[in-house]
């Protein structure tokens, strides 16, 4: 891959990095802290929404969004013709 392709690829990865990690800040501080009392107006399972982010959402939210980053970066991967592969390693 040349510097150009390399910095292209970089540059789509840390832009990927940086919206995944807003929609989890937004979620985690946003839901879970600032809109709290907004949010307790529902509930899930009888359980008041923004308690719901705080304690379980958020995490529930990270593990999608690493889903999410794992999808993504492997058409990424794709896209700019990298692939993973086994090297064995020989020792003399």
């Amino acid at each position: 891959m040349d510097p150009t392709q390399r910095r292209a690829y970089w540059r789509r990865n840390l832009r990927l990095m940086a919206v995944l990690l807003t929609i989890w800040a937004l979620v985690s501080f946003g839901a879970g802290i600032i809109f709290v009392d907004a949010l307790n107006n529902f509930s899930i399972f009888s359980v008041p929404l923004g308690f719901w982010f705080a304690q379980q959402g958020s995490i529930v939210v990270f593990v999608l969004l690493i889903a999410v980053y794992v999808w993504r970066m492997d058409r990424l991967d794709k896209e700019f013709g990298i692939t993973e592969y086994e090297q064995e390693v020989h020792h003399s």
